[in-house]
């Protein structure tokens, strides 16, 4: 039988922002897919099959992300213009900073 301490503990995955570098739950994190077909997309369920990469939930890392090409290189792929002005878009409805998050801080 299991010692006591080896059931209680739990695995609780983390995930890597690719924007800014910060270690958090999957579930607090974006997931963005790129699917078997190639095509690149926002995973709401983080259940589809493919590479995938995390962003936070702020506009700041988003940006960053798309501008410098991060997000391309953690897919391992170029982004079609029409993934890229979806994925603009997507970041123009997330706010600019998460409540009780400092995205100034985690920059430095």
């Amino acid at each position: 039988m299991a010692k006591r301490s080896e059931v209680d503990r739990r695995h609780i995955p983390r995930r890597t922002c690719v924007a800014c570098r910060q270690v958090r739950s999957p579930r607090e994190l974006i997931r963005v897919v790129r699917l078997p077909s190639g095509a690149v997309e926002v995973d709401e369920s983080g259940k589809k099959p493919g590479r995938g990469a995390y962003l936070c939930p702020d506009k700041s890392c988003w940006e960053r992300a798309l501008s410098k090409t991060m997000l391309e290189h953690a897919l391992k792929t170029q982004l079609a213009k029409e993934e890229k002005e979806t994925l603009w878009q997507r970041c123009s409805e997330l706010p600019v900073e998460p409540v009780g998050q400092n995205t100034a801080a985690k920059y430095e």
